[in-house]
């Protein structure tokens, strides 16, 4: 069983004459975990997020981070021990980005040869060019910012490290690179962190445990992004995660059942010599057996981009969305150094997703 490092017991938070923001929260929240709060506007998440730091007082119940009270020492020391990451990075515009990562440990006492040291050190482990630590955050794109924020947060190696919407102010590429790094992260450093978001996609990506908090600031179900997909507690929970959480579900379905088949391959040498005139399609490589593109009859040496690529190993949604968004119907497979392995068939994929949902209905 896992190490509970953030327990709430019985906390409520109520506004004078409203009803309750956060209504008679218990939960534990795992060590060395991500754990993703969720949940429509007004549902609690943030209040229940700064009640960890005492951004916001809970009025009754209690909260311990790694056995304490939170309420034992001054609000302030307690914010300076954990990471704080929010939707608009939150950067002091006035300071270069390595004075904004330094700013922490310098109020914890650290030098300031030592803080811009550590800052230096962050800026690679967030993905950013040392030569940004000169500039100032209105130099910097909004993922760029929101790395900085990121960096500022670890700056002090926090154990808990709380993150207020970070990624919604992006647009969605940029936010995807940001949830995988965030995920590399995690991989390396093992944080505790709390994360709030509006979106069950991200939470789903993201988190280890998802929280779903419904209207009136009530825990509506806390569980592991599967079995929320696979079995929603109520018809709350159903509406909120959507009627596709049956295609979101395919994100933690094991590909073993696809038949990888062999891929009729082509390079563009041979395209150009002969054409491509074979019945269907040919996938185009490269000498060093990477895919290009198809071709397909009648194109004589033309070709066309491919869909995505599915890894073996890759979970269920991944060989689907390979197959369908290939131009022929077949998706290709590569192995762990991008070299095409074979190609997979849509129809084999879906039987294999019918064959899935059947076993896990029946385990209902």
């Amino acid at each position: 069983m896992a190490e509970a490092m953030i327990e709430f017991q019985n906390v409520t938070k109520q506004y004078q004459g409203g009803t309750p923001a956060v209504d008679d929260l218990t939960m534990s929240i795992d060590k060395a975990a991500i754990t993703v709060f969720v949940g429509p506007s007004g549902c609690g998440k943030t209040t229940s997020l700064r009640m960890i730091n005492r951004m916001v007082e809970p009025t009754s119940g209690s909260i311990t981070v790694g056995g304490e009270d939170v309420t034992a020492g001054p609000a302030a020391k307690l914010r300076r021990s954990m990471g704080y990451v929010m939707q608009s990075s939150g950067l002091m515009p006035h300071r270069s980005v390595l004075d904004n990562i330094a700013t922490v440990p310098r109020l914890n006492g650290v030098s300031k040869a030592e803080a811009l040291k550590r800052a230096h050190e962050l800026l690679d482990v967030v993905g950013l060019a040392s030569a940004l630590g000169k500039r100032y955050p209105s130099q910097l794109s909004g993922g760029q910012q929101q790395r900085v924020g990121v960096a500022r947060a670890l700056a002090a190696d926090p154990p808990v490290l709380l993150m207020d919407e970070p990624f919604s102010a992006v647009d969605p590429v940029v936010r995807d690179e940001l949830q995988q790094e965030l995920l590399r992260l995690q991989r390396d450093l093992a944080k505790t962190i709390v994360f709030v978001t509006h979106d069950i996609d991200e939470a789903t990506v993201l988190g280890d445990k998802v929280a779903v908090f419904g209207l009136g600031g009530k825990l509506a179900q806390y569980a592991t992004p599967e079995e929320i997909l696979r079995a929603p507690a109520n018809d709350f929970v159903a509406s909120f995660v959507g009627r596709d959480r049956g295609f979101r579900h395919l994100a933690f379905s094991p590909s073993d059942g696809v038949t990888v088949h062999p891929a009729r391959t082509v390079t563009a040498d041979e395209l150009k010599l002969a054409g491509n005139d074979a019945a269907g399609w040919q996938l185009l490589v490269g000498h060093d057996l990477r895919p290009l593109g198809w071709s397909g009859p009648g194109m004589g040496s033309e070709s066309v981009p491919g869909g995505s690529l599915f890894r073996k190993g890759d979970t269920l949604r991944r060989a689907l969305d390979a197959a369908l968004s290939s131009p022929s119907g077949l998706g290709v497979v590569v192995d762990e150094d991008g070299r095409v392995a074979g190609v997979i068939t849509a129809e084999e994929v879906l039987a294999v997703i019918e064959s899935d949902r059947h076993v896990r209905h029946g385990a209902l």
